[in-house]
């Protein structure tokens, strides 16, 4: 059984790769098919009546881990200069206010229609509303540099946003004053924090000389945030600064602080330790979505009652993006497909308590809204022609000037 449990596994791994690889060449997001894949051996278990112990606890310790590591490689590709500013303030607000926007929307017609309190409601379309950015960076691969580093930068940011607003909302009863303000001191408490343990992390990942020295950076990079999450703390904050801090270094190497780092070092480390975040983050990544479809019931997938509410979400998702795309003057085509939805929504969906749940958002709803947007994301990605539909929005005095392909230094790869 044992044998037979480690082949089945190897092997749905490798064909999880053969999704990721062949991308290229299909256009067909890989978790579309993982969660086809994982669903049809659900089908085979219960064809040869094959008994499982129950996996779905496992769940969200994947989703958790896997979060922890998306934000940490996407922090980990940012790039912070001069040069990125006006990218930087175009992909936040193009990620805040969608998300806020679409948030207050449907919490406010789930409340009306529904009956059910604006914060339950605010706290149940809370997932619905995060852009995926396990999906949206490893399918942008073939786009420009400029519509990659937005994609990037936006889809970071709102996982970023989307998980302190619900921790946030799950938090506070009542929304006040004092809420804010003791949001506040939890910002600069894991502000200082992530300061302190950005250091001590960044020390030992140059002075380590032992053989094994990354596995346990990562753990102990897993271990603040589970403590600091446990502590109530918005401790995805600490993941992003430890992320851009040791994925920026050159633009610290001119503070005679970081020469104890021995900074020459620590860029080649810093290089292998990506690199093992990106296999680290497909590997928990395919796990979690073969695992989410393996738990699919197919009466969840062809749910007629959820359909309709989740076609008009989908649309409301593409108007609200048309209208940010279009107030950013970013070009349409391709960018206006890119918004799926993923692993952060199901996440966030599995830590909605039970008694803030309401009947409207359900895992039907969920798994729809996933699939359409993915399916929409994989025909922008399958019409656009490099070069022609993906032009660049027209040049401002305040833009920084494009660059093409071969300027760029670090070739985005991840396979989120």
């Amino acid at each position: 059984m044992t044998t037979t449990i480690i082949i089945t596994l190897c092997s749905l791994l490798l064909i999880a790769y053969l999704f990721d690889y062949s991308f290229k060449k299909t256009k067909i997001p890989s978790v579309i098919l993982l969660l086809l894949l994982g669903w049809l051996v659900r089908q085979g278990t219960m064809l040869f009546e094959l008994k499982l112990p129950d996996l779905s606890s496992i769940l969200p310790v994947l989703g958790t881990t896997g979060l922890i590591l998306i934000v940490l490689e996407g922090a980990l590709e940012l790039e912070l200069n001069k040069s990125k500013l006006v990218l930087i303030r175009k992909s936040f607000f193009g990620a805040l206010g969608p998300f806020l926007a679409l948030s207050f929307i449907l919490a406010y017609v789930f409340s009306q229609y529904g009956g059910y309190t604006f914060r339950d409601s605010l706290i149940n379309v809370i997932p619905l509303c995060v852009i995926s950015s396990s999906i949206a960076i490893s399918s942008v691969r073939n786009l420009s540099s400029r519509n990659k580093e937005f994609v990037i930068y936006e889809s970071s940011l709102s996982d970023i946003i989307g998980v302190v607003f619900f921790n946030f909302m799950m938090r506070n009863e009542t929304v006040g004053l004092d809420s804010f303000g003791i949001f506040g001191f939890q910002l600069i408490v894991i502000c200082i924090i992530s300061f302190v343990a950005t250091i001590g992390l960044s020390f030992l990942l140059s002075r380590l000389e032992h053989h094994v020295k990354f596995v346990p950076i990562i753990l102990l990079t897993i271990l603040i945030y589970a403590i600091s999450y446990l502590y109530h703390l918005p401790a995805l904050i600490f993941i992003l600064i430890f992320g851009l801090s040791i994925g920026n270094l050159n633009e610290l190497n001119n503070l005679k602080f970081f020469n104890v780092f021995r900074t020459e070092i620590l860029d080649k480390e810093v290089m292998k330790f990506k690199e093992l975040t990106i296999e680290a983050t497909f590997l928990i990544r395919s796990l979690f979505f073969l695992l989410f479809g393996y738990l699919l019931e197919t009466s969840e997938i062809i749910n007629t009652s959820t359909l309709v509410w989740a076609v008009g979400i989908v649309i409301l998702i593409f108007a609200i993006r048309f209208i940010q795309l279009k107030i950013s003057r970013l070009p349409l085509k391709p960018l206006l497909f890119v918004a799926p939805r993923g692993l952060i929504t199901i996440l966030l969906f599995l830590y909605i308590s039970p008694e803030n749940m309401i009947g409207m958002v359900n895992k039907s709803l969920i798994v729809q809204i996933i699939v359409l947007t993915v399916l929409i994301m994989m025909y922008g990605m399958i019409t656009n022609k490099p070069g022609k539909s993906e032009g660049e929005a027209p040049q401002t005095a305040n833009d920084p000037p494009s660059m093409s392909d071969s300027d760029v230094s670090k070739e985005i790869t991840v396979s989120k």
